[in-house]
């Protein structure tokens, strides 16, 4: 296992990421042939997974971007998810791809299915992550696509942050506990 000078564990290296990134791309690239979709960003999280993914694939598409919160402005989880700066008209009867950096408890990405699917009625409705973690759902939500499966460490790096830091790592890591 590599260490850091951050002192964090390296789980995945870049290198890995953007090599799964390929094969994801590849496997949504299959399915939608060539057909116009729209791309929902999840902010902050998933910007950097985002990005190198959109690059490979193959489609006309367009970019939305949402930013999601339970936490509004208490330092705790309110377990009330809300949405912040989405105009999401443009994806009426569109097939939608949803991006995300995580599927932890799946409450953010249960919230977002719903949401969308209750009140912009797309075509078609997907959802890919960078990462899920099965160890902490609370809920059946699983993803249609995703990068890696881990274990219920808490991770930074490639876009994940603890407390704003360690985004613009190329990597994903973790502390020993």
């Amino acid at each position: 296992m590599i260490t850091t000078a951050n002192n964090l564990k390296v789980m995945i290296t870049g290198e890995q990421i953007q090599e799964r990134i390929k094969t994801l791309a590849y496997e949504i690239n299959d399915y939608y042939n060539g057909e116009e979709i729209v791309v929902i960003c999840v902010l902050k999280g998933a910007v950097m997974f985002t990005v190198d993914l959109v690059k490979h694939l193959n489609m006309p598409l367009k970019m939305e971007f949402i930013k999601l919160s339970s936490y509004g402005n208490e330092m705790t989880s309110s377990g009330k998810v809300q949405s912040f700066g989405a105009h999401l008209e443009e994806i009426n009867g569109k097939k939608v791809l949803i991006v995300e950096d995580i599927i932890d408890t799946g409450l953010t990405a249960e919230f977002l299915i719903n949401h969308i699917k209750e009140n912009y009625k797309p075509k078609d409705l997907k959802f890919c992550s960078l990462l899920n973690k099965k160890a902490s759902r609370k809920n059946s939500i699983e993803p249609d696509y995703y990068g890696f499966e881990i274990d219920s460490k808490f991770v930074v790096g490639y876009g994940l942050d603890d407390e704003g830091y360690n985004r613009n790592l190329n990597y994903i890591g973790y502390k020993e506990v």
